[in-house]
Protein backbone atom coordinates (compact mmCIF):
# COMPACT_ATOMS: atom_id res chain seq x y z
CA UNK A 1 0.00 0.00 0.00
CA UNK A 2 0.94 3.57 -1.04
CA UNK A 3 0.15 6.81 0.96
CA UNK A 4 0.52 10.26 0.71
CA UNK A 5 0.85 13.50 2.70
CA UNK A 6 0.93 16.81 1.09
CA UNK A 7 4.00 18.95 2.35
CA UNK A 8 6.70 22.20 1.29
CA UNK A 9 10.17 22.85 0.22
CA UNK A 10 11.20 26.07 0.82
CA UNK A 11 12.93 28.02 -1.96
CA UNK A 12 13.72 31.48 -0.77
CA UNK A 13 10.15 32.86 0.01
CA UNK A 14 8.54 30.49 -2.30
CA UNK A 15 7.41 27.27 -1.05
CA UNK A 16 6.76 24.43 -3.13
CA UNK A 17 4.83 21.21 -3.54
CA UNK A 18 5.74 18.37 -1.91
CA UNK A 19 4.22 14.66 -2.21
CA UNK A 20 5.48 12.25 0.82
CA UNK A 21 4.88 9.08 -0.49
CA UNK A 22 4.83 6.10 2.15
CA UNK A 23 5.20 2.48 1.03
CA UNK A 24 5.27 -0.54 3.12
CA UNK A 25 6.59 -3.72 1.38
CA UNK A 26 7.55 -7.35 2.36
CA UNK A 27 11.08 -7.53 2.92
CA UNK A 28 13.78 -7.11 5.31
CA UNK A 29 12.31 -4.73 8.06
CA UNK A 30 14.02 -1.55 7.12
CA UNK A 31 13.30 2.30 6.99
CA UNK A 32 14.09 4.27 3.88
CA UNK A 33 14.01 7.85 2.93
CA UNK A 34 14.72 8.69 -0.36
CA UNK A 35 14.41 12.30 -2.41
CA UNK A 36 17.18 14.42 -2.18
CA UNK A 37 17.01 14.79 1.01
CA UNK A 38 19.98 16.44 3.69
CA UNK A 39 20.67 14.86 7.00
CA UNK A 40 18.34 16.66 8.81
CA UNK A 41 15.69 14.85 6.66
CA UNK A 42 17.61 11.66 6.59
CA UNK A 43 17.32 11.92 10.83
CA UNK A 44 13.36 11.76 10.60
CA UNK A 45 13.17 8.19 10.47
CA UNK A 46 14.89 8.07 14.20
CA UNK A 47 12.36 10.76 15.39
CA UNK A 48 9.67 9.44 13.91
CA UNK A 49 10.47 5.85 15.66
CA UNK A 50 10.91 7.35 18.86
CA UNK A 51 7.69 9.90 18.35
CA UNK A 52 5.50 6.27 17.63
CA UNK A 53 7.00 4.35 20.39
CA UNK A 54 6.41 6.93 22.96
CA UNK A 55 2.85 6.15 21.37
CA UNK A 56 2.31 2.87 22.09
CA UNK A 57 3.15 1.97 18.49
CA UNK A 58 5.94 0.41 17.24
CA UNK A 59 7.29 0.22 13.07
CA UNK A 60 5.82 -2.52 11.26
CA UNK A 61 8.05 -5.60 10.42
CA UNK A 62 8.60 -4.37 6.47
CA UNK A 63 10.45 -2.36 4.08
CA UNK A 64 9.29 1.42 4.75
CA UNK A 65 10.37 3.31 1.92
CA UNK A 66 9.51 7.12 1.91
CA UNK A 67 9.79 9.08 -0.94
CA UNK A 68 10.05 12.85 -1.20
CA UNK A 69 8.67 14.04 -4.98
CA UNK A 70 9.96 15.36 -6.75
CA UNK A 71 13.32 13.22 -6.69
CA UNK A 72 15.14 16.29 -8.04
CA UNK A 73 14.08 18.95 -5.81
CA UNK A 74 16.23 19.47 -3.15
CA UNK A 75 14.40 18.82 1.14
CA UNK A 76 16.08 20.47 3.73
CA UNK A 77 14.64 20.77 7.27
CA UNK A 78 13.13 19.18 10.41
CA UNK A 79 9.59 20.08 9.21
CA UNK A 80 9.16 17.19 6.71
CA UNK A 81 9.02 15.03 10.24
CA UNK A 82 5.02 15.51 10.75
CA UNK A 83 4.12 14.58 7.04
CA UNK A 84 6.41 11.63 6.95
CA UNK A 85 4.72 10.17 10.69
CA UNK A 86 1.34 10.79 8.90
CA UNK A 87 2.40 9.33 5.08
CA UNK A 88 3.13 6.08 7.79
CA UNK A 89 0.17 6.05 9.87
CA UNK A 90 -1.60 6.48 7.07
CA UNK A 91 -0.06 2.94 5.12
CA UNK A 92 -0.86 1.13 8.35
CA UNK A 93 -4.13 2.52 8.63
CA UNK A 94 -4.12 4.43 11.88
CA UNK A 95 -5.43 7.41 9.95
CA UNK A 96 -7.75 7.24 7.11
CA UNK A 97 -5.65 8.33 4.36
CA UNK A 98 -8.63 9.78 2.06
CA UNK A 99 -8.77 12.24 4.75
CA UNK A 100 -5.26 13.27 4.34
CA UNK A 101 -5.70 14.30 1.02
CA UNK A 102 -6.82 17.36 2.25
CA UNK A 103 -4.14 18.84 4.62
CA UNK A 104 -0.89 20.33 3.77
CA UNK A 105 1.36 19.24 6.85
CA UNK A 106 4.46 20.69 8.90
CA UNK A 107 6.44 20.50 11.87
CA UNK A 108 8.92 18.87 13.89
CA UNK A 109 8.79 15.84 15.80
CA UNK A 110 10.32 15.45 19.53
CA UNK A 111 11.30 12.00 20.25
CA UNK A 112 8.23 11.86 22.77
CA UNK A 113 5.48 12.84 20.30
CA UNK A 114 5.23 16.77 20.64
CA UNK A 115 4.89 18.53 17.52
CA UNK A 116 7.77 21.52 17.64
CA UNK A 117 8.20 24.61 15.72
CA UNK A 118 9.84 24.93 12.78
CA UNK A 119 10.68 27.96 10.16
CA UNK A 120 8.65 28.85 7.20
CA UNK A 121 4.82 28.20 8.44
CA UNK A 122 3.44 31.27 7.34
CA UNK A 123 4.80 30.69 3.65
CA UNK A 124 3.63 26.61 3.80
CA UNK A 125 -0.09 28.65 5.05
CA UNK A 126 -0.38 30.58 2.26
CA UNK A 127 0.64 27.97 -0.33
CA UNK A 128 -1.80 25.47 1.24
CA UNK A 129 -4.52 28.53 0.93
CA UNK A 130 -3.76 28.62 -2.96
CA UNK A 131 -3.69 24.53 -3.01
CA UNK A 132 -7.40 24.89 -1.02
CA UNK A 133 -5.95 22.61 1.69
CA UNK A 134 -5.79 22.70 5.18
CA UNK A 135 -2.65 23.43 7.40
CA UNK A 136 -1.75 21.15 10.26
CA UNK A 137 1.00 22.32 12.29
CA UNK A 138 2.76 22.98 15.52
CA UNK A 139 0.04 24.49 18.07
CA UNK A 140 3.22 27.27 18.62
CA UNK A 141 2.36 28.08 15.05
CA UNK A 142 -1.26 28.51 14.82
CA UNK A 143 -1.61 32.26 15.43
CA UNK A 144 0.95 32.24 12.80
CA UNK A 145 -0.50 30.23 9.84
CA UNK A 146 -4.10 32.11 10.78
CA UNK A 147 -2.72 35.13 8.55
CA UNK A 148 -3.25 33.06 5.62
CA UNK A 149 -6.99 33.95 5.13
CA UNK A 150 -9.58 31.08 4.11
CA UNK A 151 -7.78 28.20 5.65
CA UNK A 152 -8.69 25.55 7.55
CA UNK A 153 -5.65 25.45 10.24
CA UNK A 154 -4.95 22.17 12.70
CA UNK A 155 -2.65 23.39 15.39
CA UNK A 156 -1.51 19.80 17.52
CA UNK A 157 0.68 20.01 20.28
CA UNK A 158 1.74 16.62 20.25
CA UNK A 159 0.65 13.33 17.76
CA UNK A 160 -1.61 11.92 20.04
CA UNK A 161 -3.77 14.84 19.85
CA UNK A 162 -3.63 15.31 16.68
CA UNK A 163 -4.36 11.88 15.42
CA UNK A 164 -7.68 12.34 17.62
CA UNK A 165 -8.59 15.12 16.20
CA UNK A 166 -8.29 13.65 12.59
CA UNK A 167 -10.38 10.72 14.32
CA UNK A 168 -12.75 12.88 15.13
CA UNK A 169 -12.74 11.84 19.07
CA UNK A 170 -11.53 15.14 20.36
CA UNK A 171 -11.50 18.84 18.44
CA UNK A 172 -8.37 20.97 18.54
CA UNK A 173 -9.68 24.46 19.08
CA UNK A 174 -9.30 26.78 15.75
CA UNK A 175 -6.27 29.03 16.29
CA UNK A 176 -6.43 32.66 16.53
CA UNK A 177 -4.13 34.85 14.14
CA UNK A 178 -1.22 36.69 16.10
CA UNK A 179 -1.53 40.03 17.84
CA UNK A 180 -0.38 43.01 15.76
CA UNK A 181 2.48 43.98 18.04
CA UNK A 182 3.11 47.46 18.56
CA UNK A 183 6.21 49.20 17.87
CA UNK A 184 8.56 49.77 21.05
CA UNK A 185 9.58 53.38 22.25
CA UNK A 186 12.65 54.20 20.70
CA UNK A 187 14.70 57.32 20.70
CA UNK A 188 13.30 60.48 19.71
CA UNK A 189 14.54 63.53 18.15
CA UNK A 190 14.40 65.72 20.92
CA UNK A 191 17.38 63.49 22.69
CA UNK A 192 19.48 65.15 19.91
CA UNK A 193 20.72 68.72 20.79
CA UNK A 194 22.57 70.45 17.88
CA UNK A 195 22.99 69.09 14.24
CA UNK A 196 20.14 70.96 12.41
CA UNK A 197 21.77 69.40 9.08
CA UNK A 198 21.81 66.03 9.84
CA UNK A 199 18.36 66.18 11.04
CA UNK A 200 16.99 67.85 7.95
CA UNK A 201 18.77 65.11 5.73
CA UNK A 202 17.39 62.67 8.32
CA UNK A 203 13.81 63.98 7.55
CA UNK A 204 14.02 63.91 3.76
CA UNK A 205 16.03 60.94 3.89
CA UNK A 206 12.96 58.99 5.87
CA UNK A 207 9.97 61.15 3.85
CA UNK A 208 11.63 60.03 0.27
CA UNK A 209 13.64 56.50 1.37
CA UNK A 210 16.28 57.33 0.59
CA UNK A 211 19.94 56.06 1.33
CA UNK A 212 22.26 58.31 3.73
CA UNK A 213 25.83 58.45 4.98
CA UNK A 214 26.96 60.46 7.72
CA UNK A 215 30.49 61.42 8.51
CA UNK A 216 31.75 63.21 11.34
CA UNK A 217 33.71 62.54 14.39
CA UNK A 218 33.71 60.35 17.13
CA UNK A 219 30.71 60.91 19.87
CA UNK A 220 29.34 63.19 16.97
CA UNK A 221 25.54 61.94 17.21
CA UNK A 222 25.39 59.93 14.12
CA UNK A 223 24.33 56.34 15.97
CA UNK A 224 21.55 58.40 17.88
CA UNK A 225 20.42 59.64 15.12
CA UNK A 226 19.97 56.58 13.16
CA UNK A 227 18.43 54.96 15.53
CA UNK A 228 15.86 57.90 15.84
CA UNK A 229 14.78 57.39 11.86
CA UNK A 230 12.15 54.19 12.55
CA UNK A 231 10.26 56.73 14.85
CA UNK A 232 9.37 58.91 12.01
CA UNK A 233 9.21 56.68 9.55
CA UNK A 234 5.71 55.55 8.38
CA UNK A 235 4.31 52.10 9.68
CA UNK A 236 3.54 48.77 7.33
CA UNK A 237 0.57 48.80 5.47
CA UNK A 238 -0.59 45.41 6.38
CA UNK A 239 0.20 43.86 2.88
CA UNK A 240 3.63 45.68 3.79
CA UNK A 241 3.75 43.77 7.00
CA UNK A 242 2.53 40.51 5.65
CA UNK A 243 5.76 40.67 3.43
CA UNK A 244 8.11 41.35 6.27
CA UNK A 245 6.69 38.61 8.22
CA UNK A 246 7.45 36.18 5.45
CA UNK A 247 11.05 36.43 5.52
CA UNK A 248 11.15 36.64 9.38
CA UNK A 249 8.71 33.37 9.15
CA UNK A 250 11.55 31.84 6.65
CA UNK A 251 14.37 32.66 9.27
CA UNK A 252 12.64 31.35 12.23
CA UNK A 253 12.63 34.84 13.97
CA UNK A 254 8.58 35.38 13.66
CA UNK A 255 7.27 34.66 17.96
CA UNK A 256 4.22 33.29 18.67
CA UNK A 257 3.09 34.48 15.38
CA UNK A 258 2.92 38.33 16.26
CA UNK A 259 3.29 40.48 13.36
CA UNK A 260 4.50 44.20 14.02
CA UNK A 261 3.38 47.22 11.65
CA UNK A 262 7.10 48.76 12.74
CA UNK A 263 9.03 49.20 10.04
CA UNK A 264 12.34 46.51 10.78
CA UNK A 265 15.99 48.02 11.49
CA UNK A 266 19.17 45.71 11.44
CA UNK A 267 22.44 47.21 12.84
CA UNK A 268 25.05 44.36 12.14
CA UNK A 269 28.20 44.68 13.39
CA UNK A 270 31.08 45.40 11.04
CA UNK A 271 32.80 42.07 11.78
CA UNK A 272 29.86 40.03 10.12
CA UNK A 273 30.56 38.12 6.92
CA UNK A 274 29.11 38.02 3.03
CA UNK A 275 26.94 35.28 4.35
CA UNK A 276 25.26 37.18 7.02
CA UNK A 277 24.73 40.42 5.18
CA UNK A 278 23.63 39.17 1.69
CA UNK A 279 22.58 35.88 2.60
CA UNK A 280 23.67 32.12 1.83
CA UNK A 281 25.70 29.44 4.43
CA UNK A 282 25.47 25.79 4.14
CA UNK A 283 21.78 26.07 4.40
CA UNK A 284 20.52 29.19 2.19
CA UNK A 285 18.84 31.52 5.29
CA UNK A 286 18.19 35.13 4.48
CA UNK A 287 20.91 38.06 5.69
CA UNK A 288 20.71 40.97 7.41
CA UNK A 289 19.89 42.91 3.81
CA UNK A 290 16.63 40.74 3.79
CA UNK A 291 15.67 41.38 7.36
CA UNK A 292 15.63 44.94 6.85
CA UNK A 293 13.64 44.59 3.68
CA UNK A 294 10.86 47.46 3.45
CA UNK A 295 12.95 49.15 6.63
CA UNK A 296 16.36 50.35 7.73
CA UNK A 297 19.87 48.90 7.36
CA UNK A 298 22.14 50.62 9.40
CA UNK A 299 25.60 49.97 9.14
CA UNK A 300 28.18 51.88 11.86
CA UNK A 301 31.60 52.16 10.98
CA UNK A 302 31.30 51.96 7.36
CA UNK A 303 34.54 51.49 6.66
CA UNK A 304 35.82 48.91 8.90
CA UNK A 305 33.43 46.32 6.98
CA UNK A 306 35.45 43.68 4.63
CA UNK A 307 35.28 45.80 1.13
CA UNK A 308 33.91 42.56 -0.55
CA UNK A 309 31.09 42.41 1.66
CA UNK A 310 30.02 46.13 1.42
CA UNK A 311 30.78 45.65 -2.43
CA UNK A 312 28.09 42.55 -1.85
CA UNK A 313 25.55 45.01 -1.07
CA UNK A 314 25.74 47.10 -4.61
CA UNK A 315 23.46 45.10 -6.80
CA UNK A 316 20.68 44.54 -3.75
CA UNK A 317 20.66 48.33 -3.23
CA UNK A 318 19.71 48.67 -6.99
CA UNK A 319 17.33 45.50 -7.84
CA UNK A 320 15.71 45.21 -4.45
CA UNK A 321 16.62 41.58 -4.60
CA UNK A 322 19.42 39.10 -3.65
CA UNK A 323 19.97 36.02 -5.72
CA UNK A 324 22.36 33.61 -3.48
CA UNK A 325 23.34 31.07 -6.61
CA UNK A 326 25.08 27.93 -4.49
CA UNK A 327 25.56 24.26 -6.00
CA UNK A 328 22.53 23.39 -4.51
CA UNK A 329 20.41 25.55 -4.65
CA UNK A 330 19.54 28.66 -6.45
CA UNK A 331 17.26 31.23 -4.13
CA UNK A 332 16.22 34.94 -4.08
CA UNK A 333 15.48 36.70 -1.21
CA UNK A 334 13.80 40.23 -1.32
CA UNK A 335 15.87 42.88 -0.37
CA UNK A 336 14.25 46.44 -0.72
CA UNK A 337 15.84 48.59 2.29
CA UNK A 338 17.17 52.24 3.22
CA UNK A 339 20.43 52.46 3.68
CA UNK A 340 21.75 54.49 6.73
CA UNK A 341 25.77 54.21 7.13
CA UNK A 342 27.95 56.05 9.45
CA UNK A 343 31.92 56.78 9.28
CA UNK A 344 34.61 58.79 10.83
CA UNK A 345 36.58 60.96 8.69
CA UNK A 346 39.45 59.13 9.11
CA UNK A 347 41.12 55.99 11.84
CA UNK A 348 41.74 58.63 14.52
CA UNK A 349 38.29 60.21 13.85
CA UNK A 350 39.76 63.98 14.53
CA UNK A 351 40.43 64.92 10.65
CA UNK A 352 40.68 68.89 10.83
CA UNK A 353 41.14 69.59 14.47
CA UNK A 354 44.76 70.43 15.15
CA UNK A 355 44.96 69.07 19.15
CA UNK A 356 43.58 66.01 18.23
CA UNK A 357 44.28 64.79 14.65
CA UNK A 358 46.75 62.27 14.57
CA UNK A 359 50.31 62.97 12.97
CA UNK A 360 49.27 60.60 9.41
CA UNK A 361 46.90 63.97 8.74
CA UNK A 362 45.42 63.95 6.16
CA UNK A 363 46.99 60.84 4.21
CA UNK A 364 45.12 58.97 7.36
CA UNK A 365 42.04 60.16 6.01
CA UNK A 366 42.28 59.14 2.22
CA UNK A 367 43.74 55.55 3.44
CA UNK A 368 40.62 55.32 5.87
CA UNK A 369 37.96 56.59 3.29
CA UNK A 370 39.13 54.67 -0.05
CA UNK A 371 38.01 51.43 2.13
CA UNK A 372 34.85 52.11 0.74
CA UNK A 373 34.77 51.67 -3.23
CA UNK A 374 33.46 54.31 -5.25
CA UNK A 375 30.62 52.50 -6.91
CA UNK A 376 29.20 51.73 -3.41
CA UNK A 377 29.31 55.48 -2.50
CA UNK A 378 27.71 56.65 -5.36
CA UNK A 379 24.45 54.31 -4.38
CA UNK A 380 23.97 56.77 -1.43
CA UNK A 381 22.01 59.35 -2.24
CA UNK A 382 22.81 61.58 0.24
CA UNK A 383 26.38 62.40 2.38
CA UNK A 384 25.97 64.68 5.40
CA UNK A 385 28.86 66.05 7.49
CA UNK A 386 28.36 65.60 11.28
CA UNK A 387 30.15 67.97 13.50
CA UNK A 388 30.63 67.69 16.97
CA UNK A 389 28.35 68.88 19.18
CA UNK A 390 29.83 71.98 21.04
CA UNK A 391 29.34 72.51 25.07
CA UNK A 392 27.28 74.93 25.07
CA UNK A 393 24.95 73.14 22.36
CA UNK A 394 24.55 70.39 24.95
CA UNK A 395 23.75 72.61 28.02
CA UNK A 396 20.60 74.16 26.03
CA UNK A 397 17.09 73.24 26.67
CA UNK A 398 15.87 69.85 24.73
CA UNK A 399 14.33 71.41 21.16
CA UNK A 400 11.06 72.24 21.04
CA UNK A 401 10.21 69.46 17.59
CA UNK A 402 10.43 66.02 17.99
CA UNK A 403 9.91 62.62 16.25
CA UNK A 404 5.84 62.97 15.97
CA UNK A 405 6.30 66.43 14.52
CA UNK A 406 8.90 65.19 11.99
CA UNK A 407 6.65 61.79 11.24
CA UNK A 408 3.74 63.99 10.68
CA UNK A 409 5.54 65.97 8.29
CA UNK A 410 6.94 62.57 6.44
CA UNK A 411 3.92 60.68 6.68
CA UNK A 412 1.53 64.07 4.71
CA UNK A 413 4.91 62.93 1.98
CA UNK A 414 4.63 59.68 1.83
CA UNK A 415 0.93 59.82 0.89
CA UNK A 416 1.88 62.29 -2.24
CA UNK A 417 4.59 59.45 -3.03
CA UNK A 418 1.48 57.03 -2.75
CA UNK A 419 -0.16 58.66 -5.11
CA UNK A 420 2.22 58.17 -7.95
CA UNK A 421 2.24 54.61 -7.40
CA UNK A 422 5.28 54.12 -5.61
CA UNK A 423 6.07 53.06 -2.05
CA UNK A 424 8.44 55.95 -1.87
CA UNK A 425 10.44 58.55 -3.92
CA UNK A 426 13.61 56.38 -4.03
CA UNK A 427 11.36 53.61 -6.52
CA UNK A 428 10.85 56.71 -9.44
CA UNK A 429 12.48 56.06 -12.27
CA UNK A 430 12.06 55.92 -16.14
CA UNK A 431 9.01 58.03 -18.12
CA UNK A 432 7.45 58.25 -13.74
CA UNK A 433 10.73 60.08 -12.65
CA UNK A 434 10.86 62.43 -15.51
CA UNK A 435 7.24 63.37 -15.12
CA UNK A 436 7.31 64.06 -11.36
CA UNK A 437 10.77 64.97 -10.81
CA UNK A 438 12.04 66.96 -13.71
CA UNK A 439 12.88 70.29 -12.84
CA UNK A 440 11.88 73.72 -13.96
CA UNK A 441 14.14 76.01 -15.96
CA UNK A 442 16.12 77.56 -13.68
CA UNK A 443 16.72 74.08 -11.89
CA UNK A 444 17.96 72.02 -14.79
CA UNK A 445 20.33 74.77 -15.69
CA UNK A 446 21.48 74.57 -11.96
CA UNK A 447 21.36 71.11 -12.63
CA UNK A 448 23.31 70.73 -15.76
CA UNK A 449 26.21 73.31 -14.31
CA UNK A 450 26.33 71.05 -11.11
CA UNK A 451 26.34 67.54 -13.35
CA UNK A 452 29.42 68.95 -15.16
CA UNK A 453 31.50 70.21 -11.98
CA UNK A 454 30.76 67.61 -9.59
CA UNK A 455 31.21 64.79 -12.74
CA UNK A 456 27.60 63.08 -11.60
CA UNK A 457 27.07 59.50 -12.81
CA UNK A 458 23.67 58.63 -14.32
CA UNK A 459 22.61 56.95 -11.11
CA UNK A 460 24.26 59.79 -9.24
CA UNK A 461 22.02 62.27 -11.66
CA UNK A 462 18.67 60.47 -11.24
CA UNK A 463 19.21 59.60 -7.57
CA UNK A 464 19.74 63.55 -6.86
CA UNK A 465 16.56 64.35 -8.83
CA UNK A 466 14.90 61.96 -6.69
CA UNK A 467 16.17 63.58 -3.52
CA UNK A 468 14.76 67.20 -4.96
CA UNK A 469 11.59 65.55 -5.63
CA UNK A 470 11.28 64.71 -2.14
CA UNK A 471 12.38 68.06 -0.55
CA UNK A 472 9.91 69.51 -2.72
CA UNK A 473 6.97 66.71 -1.46
CA UNK A 474 8.17 67.83 2.05
CA UNK A 475 7.64 71.96 1.22
CA UNK A 476 4.69 71.02 -0.18
CA UNK A 477 5.65 72.46 -4.18
CA UNK A 478 4.08 70.67 -6.80
CA UNK A 479 7.04 70.84 -9.50
CA UNK A 480 10.83 70.88 -8.42
CA UNK A 481 12.35 73.77 -8.75
CA UNK A 482 16.00 75.92 -8.23
CA UNK A 483 15.68 75.88 -4.48
CA UNK A 484 14.98 72.16 -4.36
CA UNK A 485 17.44 71.03 -6.80
CA UNK A 486 20.50 73.64 -5.01
CA UNK A 487 19.56 71.30 -1.52
CA UNK A 488 19.48 68.46 -3.22
CA UNK A 489 23.53 69.04 -4.84
CA UNK A 490 24.39 69.74 -1.28
CA UNK A 491 23.63 66.19 0.03
CA UNK A 492 25.63 64.84 -2.99
CA UNK A 493 29.48 63.55 -2.55
CA UNK A 494 32.09 66.00 -4.07
CA UNK A 495 34.33 64.58 -6.49
CA UNK A 496 37.79 64.04 -4.93
CA UNK A 497 40.23 66.98 -5.73
CA UNK A 498 43.24 65.77 -8.20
Amino acid sequence: MVSMVSTVAYLGLEARSVEVQCSLALGMPKFNIVGLADKAVGESKERVRAALSAMGLSLPPKRITVNLSPADLPKEGSHYDLPIALALLSAMGVVDAEAMSEWLAVGELALDGRIAASPGVLLAALHASEQELGLICPADQGPEARWASDIRVCAAPDLTSLLNHLRGTAQLAEPQPGEVQEAAPGPDLKQVKGQETAKRALEIAAAGGHNLLMNGPPGAGKSLLASCLPGILPPLSPAEALEVSMVASVAGTLEGGRISRERPFRAPHHSASMAALTGGGLKVKPGEVSLAHLGVLFLDELPEFQRAVLDSLRQPLETGKVDVARANAHVSYPARVQLIAAMNPCRCGHLGDPALACSRAPRCAADYQSKVSGPMLDRIDMHVEVDPVSAADLALPPPAEGSAEVASRVAAARRLQTARGVRSNAELEGDALEQHAGPDDAGRTLLMQAAEAMRLSARGYTRMLRVARTIADLAGSEGVGRMHIAEALSYRRQPPRA
